[in-house]
């Protein structure tokens, strides 16, 4: 067997899997830029909105943060995979950008 896989015949976010008499091309995790295997703790770099912690590239929760990220009045924090997003608080709804009383 040719191992393929040492010529990097992968895109950017993919790793390369040697099979027999062949390869293959799988996607890298969601918290990878670049990777050299499967999982986010095989990642080259990680992802936006993750860090590196016990060698793994883990979610940051942006809504537990000292500086809060959903400063507008009503608005709560949902944390997201490698993100987050603000939403209206129980009772209220977005009417062009502010949280106003439902």
């Amino acid at each position: 067997d040719i191992d393929e896989c040492a010529a990097s015949p992968c895109k950017d976010h993919q790793y390369c899997l040697n099979t027999d008499g062949s390869f293959s091309c799988k996607a890298c995790d969601a918290s990878c830029i670049g990777c050299t295997g499967e999982g986010s703790e095989k990642c080259k770099t990680c992802a936006s909105g993750y860090m590196k912690e016990d060698e793994k590239c883990t979610d940051i929760d942006e809504c537990n943060l000292p500086e809060k990220v959903c400063v507008k009045e009503n608005q709560d924090c949902v944390n997201t995979s490698g993100s987050y997003k603000c939403v209206c608080s129980e009772g209220f709804e977005d009417k062009d950008g502010t949280c106003v009383q439902t």
